[in-house]
């Protein structure tokens, strides 16, 4: 079989989608079924306008927290901490047994520290001098 590589910025939204039922089928051929579930919890100002939240999924008994913003002008207030909270107390309604989630910014790493997740796991020395840290939560 001849094959040919290239490197590219990116692919098409449709070569993307191929890749990801192929790489879907291996993991369910090796790993099992999933039993991913959607889970988000988004910030609505009274004119019904995004503001921010948190998104995630649950599968294979874990939380994952994709995304997690919260306006800057609402900081300070508890939000994260609030949303975190109904994402995990989701999560043990469907079964999970932890919560995993990754930052690069400061302040944010404290905020899930203060909520009980613990480091896992950190790569040092991104670009001007930033790390990415991966934490945990069991419940």
């Amino acid at each position: 079989m001849d094959i040919e590589l290239k490197l590219t910025e990116g692919v098409s939204p449709e070569d993307e989608d191929i890749i990801l039922e192929h790489l879907k089928a291996y993991n369910v051929a090796t790993f099992g079924q999933s039993d991913r579930r959607e889970l988000a919890i988004p910030i609505y100002d009274e004119h019904n306008n995004l503001l921010g939240g948190l998104t995630g999924y649950t599968g294979r008994g874990w939380l994952y927290i994709g995304m997690l913003f919260v306006p800057e002008e609402m900081r300070g207030k508890g939000l994260a901490a609030r949303m975190l909270d109904m994402a995990e107390q989701e999560a043990r309604a469907r079964g999970c047994i932890g919560a995993y989630i990754d930052t690069m910014n400061p302040d944010a790493l404290s905020v899930y520290l203060k909520q009980g997740y613990i480091e896992i796991g950190r790569l040092k020395g991104l670009a001007r001098g930033h790390d990415v840290t991966w934490l945990e939560k069991r419940f």
